[in-house]
């Protein structure tokens, strides 16, 4: 039997209370009331591994396994609903519009973990596309609100600028919220009118055309199918190193880790969807000329759920982050600095907000009032796509890899439904019962709402 090591995140401690926590060496799981048992702490084998996984499903810690059989499953409707819906052609842009979901739904994710809301990422975005199409306009430009003559900032100090201010932005809203206890849902509210505001005057009534090739190829240019597949190979080997080194090391110290045959089979995974999708972005989407290879805006979106991940589940401060959505009390007993780590995730919401707002930039190209107003829905559609990835309104559970999954589902169900003619307004009431089976899903597998259960 493999030994338990101390690592907070692979052996969870339960905490019922925050008497449990007393000192600043007291494992921060326990703060963040973490409950299961992870299957690799008992299992020795493949099969183990999975008749534990099970048991844990059953008891209602059932992980991604929604999200991925309803992706399975909506998917699949759309698909015999019309042969066009897997198409490459609609593949690929299915991916480009999920972008903005996926990217959305992350920025949320720093604000639930923590058991809070952020109701502005969408016009932290707008504000981001409108500041960058700004900054980057040429000199004597007439329409230029920010810069009267023209600032023609160079598209890269353009995006650092933008992301600075977004940046700005969240640690105003997180200082707000941390330091001064404001509610999280006042305070973004406040600046979801502030940010639309904003949005509006700096436009001052011109549409803003983007004027950019560079910006306008991060959403729309794409990779020679050569390179396609040369960053494929990159990302499978560089992963499948990293897991299968990393999961074997720890067997040999006697450290807790999942047999060799998953860890195996997830690499696996990861290559034949990998090649599932570089095949259908290498072909030829164009009913004219010829369109192909991988969008510059996939490797931006897994660049950005890479980063994330290593930050929540690697790192210190991930720790923490779990631990004050889990249980703050506790969290703060054990020494957390709760104000500098909630501050620094809404600063982390806002910053990925406004990644979302240069693909909005470049996705749009052309941005008007109307563009920008819409951006409200967007927040709605963050928090939905988190939470039926797999994230916890409550706080203390999720990954970014639930935005992701959780975008994939809402802009299948969006493609899905225009694909069929649907009207908008019978796409919204399909989004809104998927996310009420997530919500439902999440507190059943946290004891059914009873009081005293976490």
């Amino acid at each position: 039997m493999a030994r338990i090591d101390s690592d907070p995140l692979t052996v969870p401690v339960a905490a019922n209370s925050s008497s449990d926590v007393a000192g600043a060496n007291v494992d921060l799981t326990a703060a963040a009331g973490v409950e299961e048992v992870p299957p690799e702490l008992v299992a020795q084998s493949m099969g183990e591994y999975l008749r534990v996984y099970w048991r844990r499903v059953r008891g209602g810690d059932s992980g991604v396994l929604p999200v991925v059989v309803g992706i399975i499953l909506v998917y699949v409707a759309f698909q015999i609903a019309d042969s066009k819906f897997l198409g490459a052609q609609n593949v690929v842009n299915l991916l480009e519009q999920s972008s903005i979901y996926m990217l959305l739904a992350m920025a949320e994710i720093f604000a639930l973990l923590l058991g809070e809301i952020d109701l502005s990422t969408g016009l932290v975005m707008g504000l981001a596309a409108v500041t960058l199409a700004e900054l980057v306009q040429p000199a004597g430009a007439a329409n230029c609100a920010l810069c009267p003559h023209g600032l023609a900032f160079p598209w890269w100090l353009a995006i650092i600028v933008t992301l600075l201010i977004c940046m700005g932005i969240g640690g105003i809203q997180g200082t707000m919220i941390a330091r001064f206890r404001m509610p999280s849902f006042i305070v973004t509210l406040g600046g979801l009118l502030i940010l639309e505001g904003v949005s509006l005057i700096v436009l001052n009534g011109n549409p803003v055309r983007l004027g950019n090739l560079q910006l306008y190829d991060i959403f729309w240019g794409h990779f020679s199918t050569m390179v396609g597949w040369i960053l494929l190979a990159v990302v499978v080997v560089a992963t499948g190193v990293s897991w299968w080194f990393r999961d074997a090391s720890r067997r040999r110290r006697g450290l807790v880790a999942p047999p060799a045959s998953f860890t195996a089979i997830k690499i696996a995974a990861v290559a034949v969807a990998g090649v599932v999708v570089v095949l259908l972005c290498n072909e030829n989407r164009a009913h004219f000329g010829i369109i192909e290879g991988v969008p510059y805006l996939i490797p931006i979106v897994f660049a950005v759920l890479f980063a994330w991940t290593i930050l929540l589940q690697r790192t210190r401060f991930g720790r923490y982050v779990y631990a004050i959505g889990g249980n703050p009390e506790a969290a703060r007993r054990a020494g957390v600095n709760l104000p500098s780590i909630r501050t620094w995730c809404f600063v982390l919401a806002a910053l990925t907000a406004g990644i979302a707002g240069i693909l909005f930039a470049s996705w749009q190209v052309f941005l008007t009032t109307n563009i920008i107003k819409s951006a409200n829905s967007y927040v709605l559609l963050a928090v939905a796509a988190a939470v039926i990835g797999g994230t916890s309104l409550f706080g203390g559970r999720g990954k970014t890899i639930h935005g992701v999954l959780g975008g994939i589902v809402i802009g299948g169900i969006y493609n899905g439904l225009y694909l069929l003619g649907v009207q908008s307004e019978w796409v919204d009431v399909g989004i809104a019962l998927v996310l009420l089976a997530a919500g439902t899903i999440d507190v059943l597998s946290r004891g059914g709402g009873r009081p005293g259960t976490t």
